[in-house]
């Protein structure tokens, strides 16, 4: 028996120094995952299954060195594993508590605890409301039960700036909405792009108004020559090197005083454009600018234009510094041809043979009509056989009338006031019509004169200093030119 407790010591004296081993082992390992901004608790859980494995292993181990098991091993075995537990339990509090010390002292995560807690408790609300059809600014403010106050005063900002008719379809509003449990909830901020490069913002103050600003994106202007000859149309050869469908409009409409491009454009004939293109700041296109120079040649015409004047107020001359703009237009329509002439001819429907007033340009539904001058809508409305039609005088001398339109363009109404080149109704066969035309009309002084042979003054001529500034401006045009072709090459 005396041999038996010598080497149940002996054993048991390995198992306490082997067990204080494993533990130790335990404890640096659990130190090792218990740093400063995270606790793996799933490492430590498999640390511990560790070290209950080990203790186990120890146990199994030590007993296959006696023959004789007794009580007296068993609570030894016991002693020694809740010794173990309890020391493994105090020092994980003790890590615990330095943890929280070291994390509560700590600057940063005070702010982040800080912020995260503004965030859940946080009355705002952010929201990207899509627009659609038929609502209004005011309806979507009160589909989220904003208050009334709010409400009106939003709208009369909106209403000043003016911007109600760019409030389309798919444009995407951005709300910052203080949401209150108790009462209506209010407006903190309001976003409402109205373009590709601009946006309004419209934000509550301290007192409890609305102050709005407008915000420009910033865009990057290039220059680009583009020319090309005329294959079937200038539309479709314009179109086949890359210029936009509205700076083709444009080009158009600046040449439609002196070119009929029905008539006077042959195959062969050639075109050139420099022009502006604003990209965005990942180099995207945004939109077209200014035509800064433009020339036609035809089989009996060569002429080139240059852009002189600001923003305001500006306008096209040849190289002599006479203006291309005249009172009227020659033709108010492109990619049209010319199907009915002023004159004596067979009505197509009545059959009787009577005097055609006006010049009809047959084209394809659709196509927008541009006003031939400047003036003012003086009607816009049904006119029986003529169908839908806009009457437009443009001074004491001229009047214009188109007839048989499909529709009216947004904003067209008697006493609207337009300028040259604006679309106002587009080509349809309303009234008395065999197809799509537009009848086109020009009174001179109360009587109808064939708009094709009308003789119209002549363009502003630029003298003096204007004349100077021009010359200064069209050779800076000329250097324009041949750097933009030679940057090409």
């Amino acid at each position: 028996m005396v041999n038996v407790l010598k080497k149940f010591s002996k054993i048991s004296h390995d198992f306490i120094k082997k067990s204080n081993d494993v533990t130790s082992l335990l404890f640096f390992k659990i130190k090792k995952n218990v740093r400063f901004r995270s606790i793996n608790k799933i490492k430590i859980v498999n640390i511990f299954t560790e070290f209950l494995s080990d203790i186990s292993k120890l146990i199994l181990k030590s007993l296959s060195k006696i023959k004789v098991v007794n009580y007296l091993v068993f609570i030894l075995i016991i002693t020694f594993t809740m010794y173990g537990l309890k020391k493994y339990s105090e020092h994980i509090e003790i890590e615990r508590e330095e943890f929280y010390k070291k994390l509560n002292a700590h600057n940063e995560y005070s702010k982040i605890k800080s912020f995260l807690s503004k965030k859940i408790n946080s009355p705002y609300v952010n929201i990207q409301h899509k627009l659609k059809r038929g609502e209004t600014i005011a309806s979507i403010l009160k589909y989220y039960e904003i208050d009334k106050k709010h409400i009106n005063l939003i709208s009369q900002e909106i209403k000043n700036l003016k911007i109600t008719k760019r409030l389309t379809e798919n444009l995407i509003i951005d709300l910052v909405i203080e949401k209150n449990i108790s009462k209506e909830n209010r407006v903190y901020k309001v976003d409402i792009p109205i373009s590709k490069t601009s946006m309004v913002k419209i934000k509550r103050t301290e007192e409890n108004k609305f102050v709005s600003e407008k915000i420009i994106t910033k865009l990057f202007k290039k220059i680009f020559f583009i020319e090309n000859e005329i294959k079937n149309n200038l539309y479709s050869s314009a179109v086949k090197v890359g210029v936009e469908p509205n700076i083709i409009v444009e080009f158009a409409r600046i040449f439609g005083f002196e070119i009929d491009f029905q008539r006077d454009i042959r195959e062969g004939d050639t075109f050139q454009i420099l022009y502006e293109k604003f990209f965005d700041e990942n180099g995207e296109f945004v939109k077209n600018g200014n035509i800064l120079f433009t020339q036609m040649r035809t089989h009996n015409n060569d002429l080139a234009l240059y852009r002189f004047g600001n923003n305001k107020n500006y306008g096209y001359y040849d190289v002599s510094g006479k203006s291309i703009q005249r009172a009227l237009m020659k033709t108010p329509i492109n990619g049209a041809r010319l199907s009915s002439s002023f004159g004596m001819r067979k009505h197509p429907i009545s059959g009787f043979t009577k005097m055609h007033r006006g010049t009809d340009f047959a084209a394809p539904l659709g196509t927008p009509i541009m006003a031939s001058g400047t003036g003012t809508v003086i009607l816009a409305k049904w006119c029986g056989g003529g169908g839908n039609c806009v009457k437009i005088k443009h001074n004491s001398t001229y009047t214009t009338v188109y007839a048989h339109l499909s529709k009216f363009a947004r904003g067209i109404k008697a006493g609207a006031k337009v300028k040259q080149g604006r679309i106002i109704g587009y080509v349809g066969s309303t009234g008395i019509s065999t197809g799509p035309h537009l009848h086109y009309e020009v009174i001179v002084n109360g009587k109808r004169v064939n708009s094709q042979t009308l003789k119209l003054p002549s363009g502003k001529i630029l003298k003096n200093e204007e004349r100077e500034a021009f010359e200064i401006q069209r050779i800076r045009t000329d250097v324009l030119i041949a750097e933009t072709i030679n940057s090409k090459s």
